[in-house]
């Protein structure tokens, strides 16, 4: 399929169970193009699915549909900025959005999570709690590890606690996002990202990593797991924690030594062998349908 032929994504606005309002989008095959399976995007913090719009026209190049959505206080997506009305609000969107997704897929279609640093961490807590069935895990730079430091660690002790909603800066540095300075300069001028967190959603991801990184021995969905050896946002000993645990025959690791955190943007002669490595696991992975 040659780039002329892929169709345009489009948003709409989908209802939760609990009737807030998320962005989806989607990037759909042309009517007739043999399909593989769909693959479900679930972004990082303080970004939006809009930003994987290259990853997605990949994925359709190579026979895949791809829907993804903004997570809660993201993009446009409803809610405060880096804000959560409950510890569980992200897996419940994620499940929603599992159950619509395969509502409109045929029978027997696969289903594919990929999911990027807190998306990364969404997708596999969800996919450890056994939330939804799901055929295959894609993760990129999974924030299974925060580094938090003891400081930061005593502020998670009592913050979500007594002041569950406030929010502050995530700390993060765009620039260590990518080595392609068009990457980093387009994120700081995206308005639909910010830099909020609040120590309900901190917390989360906090104590997500090492319960999902305790789980990795007894993994049974087929996941790859792919992260930045030079990670400056997203402590790689998660990912080295889980690879070191998951069961090899289930969990395909990799990590991309000189790679910054946000593998599918980083500067084209860096990113190749990861698309390389991505498009080679989905396609023995999901084969066309026959």
């Amino acid at each position: 399929m040659t780039s002329d032929e892929l169709l345009p994504s489009t948003l709409t606005t989908f209802t939760a169970s609990d009737g807030e309002n998320l962005a989806v989008q989607d990037w759909p095959l042309p009517q007739g193009e043999p399909c593989r399976g769909t693959v479900l995007l679930v972004h990082g913090l303080g970004e939006h699915v809009g930003r994987y719009d290259a990853l997605a026209r990949r994925l359709n190049d190579w026979g895949f549909a791809v829907r993804g959505y903004d997570q809660y206080g993201h993009g446009e997506s409803a809610g405060p900025r880096g804000g959560l009305t409950s510890d569980t609000r992200l897996l419940d969107d994620l499940a929603d959005l599992v159950d619509a997704t395969r509502a409109r897929m045929p029978a027997g279609q696969p289903l594919v999570l990929l999911g990027h640093s807190m998306g990364g961490l969404v997708a596999s807590r969800f996919v450890s709690l056994h939330l939804r069935p799901v055929d295959a895990l894609v993760l990129s730079s999974p924030a299974l590890d925060a580094g938090l430091g003891t400081v930061q660690k005593l502020l998670l002790a009592t913050l979500p606690r007594i002041a569950p909603n406030l929010r502050v800066g995530n700390g993060l540095d765009a620039q260590y996002l990518s080595h392609d300075s068009a990457v980093v300069a387009a994120y700081l001028a995206d308005p639909l990202c910010h830099d909020r967190i609040s120590a309900r959603l901190a917390r989360f991801i906090a104590d997500g990593g090492p319960a999902t990184v305790a789980r990795a021995a007894h993994w049974s969905v087929p996941t790859l797991l792919m992260w930045a050896g030079s990670d400056k946002l997203v402590n790689p000993a998660g990912s080295r924690a889980f690879a070191a645990a998951a069961p090899k025959a289930v969990v395909h690791s990799h990590c991309f030594e000189p790679l910054f955190h946000e593998l599918f943007n980083e500067s084209p002669e860096l990113a190749e062998p990861v698309f390389d490595l991505l498009r080679q696991w989905l396609v023995r992975r999901c084969p066309v349908a026959t």
